[in-house]
């Protein structure tokens, strides 16, 4: 039992040892991100962290949880086991959370512990948090207070305010401003002051502040108002709250100055003088006064009325309205009114005293009646106007007038007064009738209306005036007149599309629907020009490429709305301006000139043929060498490629170069093209014999050596290719005691032994033999001396040596090799058609193969000699111990031509 009741016990014990903190205060600020740390509940409340050094291995570990998530469980997150109260990424906005505060009490410090409460005004956020596990169990009431910043400006609940400001308000009037502007924010964040940004020098703002701190601005006046000078002012008030920085809200403030009656009426003259006769019949216009007062409203109202000192006898012949201050005749005049009444009206205002002005009235005795005039139209009449169209024939008829003497005694004449195309003439055989005509077509678009008057006057001077107003009815009589009828434009290249060329323009002089114009494209126009037909505005849809066509022209048309419609055309001519977007362009990309080596040095290669599609400057192309510039150079204007030297093919065969072009765009384009050059051979290096090396040189023949032995050879070559390194052998000298008894191959240069040689065939032979190629035009060749001692041995060397000293003594003979390969210029000779270009291009096609051949034949040669030097050791036994290296070796000499 004492082990059940201290297992029971223990734990409220811990519980009751870390109980004396049941409520937490913090504050912050509103509008923070997410994660801003609010404080750490284990830490306010003083709890051991679980990684104190007996958490762990007496205690349980910590667990923080919110007891629920009502409203202030969103703005928070609680670390469950650390118990760190952070902020969420739910911005807490202090004037949507606390709606109803007027105030915010600001803690000190960020997430500062309180343990007082907070003021009633503040803004909380109230948090249940329970404190597990059992050990450690409590519930913890977190308030967290809502500091305020300045984030809302101050707003007027209605954007225009409207203030009435009586006219003879004294000076430092005070007016409340009905609509004070409005700030969530509370304290020095709310609306602090208010200013006019235009106070016309008449007005100033204060601000009043009740009880409740709410501050009320006050219009207060400055100066003297007079609602006749200005009746209205319009300005704008700001309100400006106190953070840092402040932030302002504004409205438009209208102050209207309202009316009160401080002016009277006035007449503008102080007396009107009339006429009037004395036939004038009842109801006659006699004149009109008029009083103005500036107020308004029945301030302004005024009323007209005749002075006491109008006799009756004025009154009962003029009567005065007295709400238009018209007098009209009332009664008519007969002998015993008098000629003269001076009447005097009075213009009554309310509160004042009445404005003066006097009316003389002259009568006039008249004994007699005037003319009359009586109209009788014919053409549409309405109301005394009369209506005619434009474009009617002359002498169109209008009207007849009759003109008459009431009392048949006087004589009555007429004429037509005013200006237009009109004429008044007698209308025979009548008398006393005239008719109204025009003299020729009227023109709505020059003048829409004339005024006319057909005056009619007896012979004592009487005129009575008819007047006759012609309104000239509008014709579809003008077709559209286009500003310009050529429309020049020009637009860049690759234009976007749809893009705007130009806004057409034409005009109609006719009036309504008639002179509404509608613009069309040309049937020439193509389609991807479009026109609005409302606005006139012409685009292009697509884009245009100079180089495809650079020119366009086409029709617009102008149509009106009339019946029916007129139209007018303009040509619309676009030119399309050049953007450099070509690059310069090669005829081929790979050029081949074939060009004979020893060509003269800048002496004309070829013509490299370039363009560039683009037009001026753009299309203005430079040629210049990417490579060999040290060896060729081209003419960048022509395109002639050049050799500063003379070409030897025998050094170089080919070449290929690198031609950049580059036009003169700005940025500039370029391509390059490859030129190979290959150089046709000339015959212009004769045969270089390898061997025999030297012409003193000899060899020693046994006399038992067998007919048809190879005895020794010449061996030669040439530098040059195809026929012009075909070599022929032959022997044009001979001197011995039977010269005849060798011969040469004329295609190896093989000298073989003809016959047995005999007792009396011993002694030395010296043959001289030709190396000729058979180049074209003239063969070149190179002679050797071949000495050949026949004899058993060689017992005195010094004597051959001293024949071979003497100048031989040999006769050329001028026989020509015949060998089995046919001279290349008997084949030219034979083509007669054959251009010589084609000739040597074949030629220089062939060389690669037959220099290639020949390398292979001199090699194999090479081989087969030496094979044969170590077969006839035994019978070419030398006169001396440096005769076989002479032999072998083989090395090349000079010797000049015979």
């Amino acid at each position: 039992h004492l082990l059940l009741f201290l297992l029971f016990v223990g734990p409220f014990n811990c519980f009751a040892s870390y109980s004396r903190a049941t409520e937490l205060f913090y504050s912050l600020n509103e509008g923070l991100p997410a994660g801003v740390l609010i404080g750490s509940l284990a830490r306010d409340l003083r709890l051991p962290m679980a990684g104190g050094q007996h958490a762990a291995s007496l205690q349980p570990p910590l667990s923080f949880t919110l007891a629920s998530h009502g409203l202030g469980g969103q703005y928070v997150q609680l670390d469950n086991r650390s118990g760190e109260l952070h902020t969420s990424a739910v911005e807490i906005d202090r004037e949507a959370l606390c709606v109803e505060s007027s105030g915010a009490t600001i803690f000190g410090g960020s997430a500062a512990v309180s343990s007082s409460s907070p003021s009633p005004e503040s803004c909380l956020l109230l948090l249940d948090v329970l404190v597990l596990p059992q050990e450690y169990f409590r519930l913890v009431k977190v308030k967290i207070a809502i500091r305020d910043v300045n984030d809302n400006a101050p707003r007027f609940p209605v954007p225009h305010i409207h203030l009435s400001v009586p006219e003879n308000a004294p000076v430092n009037t005070r007016l409340a401003i009905e609509h004070p502007a409005l700030d969530p924010d509370m304290g020095t964040n709310g609306v602090q002051t208010y200013r006019l940004r235009d106070n016309y020098g008449v007005f100033t703002l204060d601000v009043e502040e009740n009880d409740n701190g709410e501050r009320t601005p006050y219009l207060i006046v400055m100066g003297p108002l007079d609602r006749e000078t200005q009746d209205e002012y319009v300005t704008v008030i700001v309100a400006e709250d106190g953070g840092t920085p402040p932030l302002m809200g504004s409205a438009t403030l209208t102050i209207g100055i309202s009316d009160i009656n401080d002016n009277c009426p006035q007449f503008n003259d102080s007396q009107l003088n009339v006429t009037l006769y004395g036939n004038t019949s009842l109801g006659t216009h006699v004149a009109t006064v008029h009083a103005v007062d500036m107020d308004l409203g029945s301030n302004a109202q005024i009323t007209y009325s005749y002075s006491q000192k109008v006799p009756q006898t004025s009154r009962d012949l003029f009567h005065l309205n007295e709400s238009t201050g018209t007098i009209t005749l009332f009664t008519k005049v007969d002998g015993d009114t008098p000629k003269l009444h001076r009447l005097i009206i009075l213009g009554n205002g309310p509160g004042c005293i009445p404005a003066v002005i006097t009316v003389l009235v002259t009568i006039i005795k008249v004994m007699m009646r005037p003319p009359e005039v009586v109209p009788r139209f014919i053409a549409n009449e309405v109301e005394g106007v009369v209506y005619l169209k434009e474009l009617e024939p002359i002498n169109t008829p209008i009207a007849f007038f009759t003109i008459k003497d009431p009392d048949e005694k006087y004589k009555v004449s007429c004429y037509l007064d005013g200006d237009g195309p009109f004429r008044l003439s007698p209308y025979k055989p009548y008398t006393n009738e005239y008719l109204l005509e025009t003299t020729r077509p009227l023109d709505f678009e020059t003048q829409q209306l004339y005024e006319i008057s057909v005056v009619a006057w007896n012979s004592e001077g009487f005129h009575v005036k008819e007047v006759v107003k012609v309104q000239v009815l509008d014709d579809n009589d003008n077709s559209p007149v286009f500003s310009e009828e050529l429309i020049e434009l020009s637009i860049e290249e690759n234009n976007v599309p749809n893009a705007f060329l130009t806004k057409l323009h034409a005009t109609d002089a006719d009036s309504g629907e008639r002179g509404q114009v509608s613009y069309f494209l040309g049937p020439d126009a193509p389609s991807y020009f479009a026109l609005d037909k409302t606005t006139g505005v012409l685009t292009v849809s697509t884009q245009l490429d100079r180089e495809e066509k650079e020119k366009y022209r086409y029709t617009v048309k102008a149509v009106d709305s009339g019946f029916p419609p007129r139209e007018s055309i303009a040509t619309v001519t676009i030119t399309v301006l050049d953007k450099n977007d070509n690059s310069p362009r090669f005829i081929n990309k790979d050029f081949s000139f074939f060009v004979p080596e020893n060509f003269p040095g800048f002496g004309e290669i070829g013509v490299i043929s370039v363009t560039d599609a683009d037009a001026g400057q753009n299309g203005w192309v430079a040629l210049s060498v990417l490579n060999g510039s040290d060896i060729f150079v081209i003419d960048t204007g022509k395109g002639v490629l050049r050799a500063k030297i003379s070409l030897d093919r025998e050094q170089q065969s080919s070449y290929v170069l690198w031609i950049e072009a580059v036009d003169g765009g700005d940025p500039a384009l370029s391509s390059t093209a490859k030129i190979t050059i290959l150089l046709l051979d000339i015959n212009d290096n004769p045969p270089l014999v390898l061997f025999p090396q030297s012409n003193m040189s000899y060899l020693l023949v046994l006399p038992s050596t067998l007919p048809g032995s190879p005895i020794t050879e010449v061996y030669a070559v040439d530098k040059d290719t195809g026929m012009n390194a075909v070599i022929a052998y032959s022997i044009i000298g001979r001197r011995g005691p039977r010269p005849e008894s060798f011969r040469i191959d004329p295609k190896t240069g093989n000298i073989t032994l003809e016959e047995s040689l005999m007792q009396n065939d011993y002694g030395l032979y010296r043959l001289l033999v030709k190396v000729s190629d058979h180049g074209y035009p003239e063969p070149l060749h190179s002679t050797v001396m071949v000495n050949l001692f026949v004899n058993d041995t060689v017992s005195n060397e010094s004597y051959i040596e001293s024949l071979l000293r003497k100048e031989p003594d040999i006769s050329v003979e001028e026989k020509q090799p015949q060998i089995s390969i046919e001279p290349t210029h008997k084949k030219m000779e034979s083509a007669s058609c054959m251009p010589t270009l084609v000739a040597l291009s074949i030629i220089s096609l062939g060389s690669i193969a037959l220099v290639t051949g020949m390398g292979i034949y001199i090699c194999l040669r090479k081989g087969k000699k030496h094979h044969r030097a170590d077969e006839n050791l035994e019978v070419q036994i030398p006169l001396n111990g440096r005769i076989n290296l002479h032999m072998l070796e083989k090395k090349p000499m000079e010797i000049s031509n015979i």
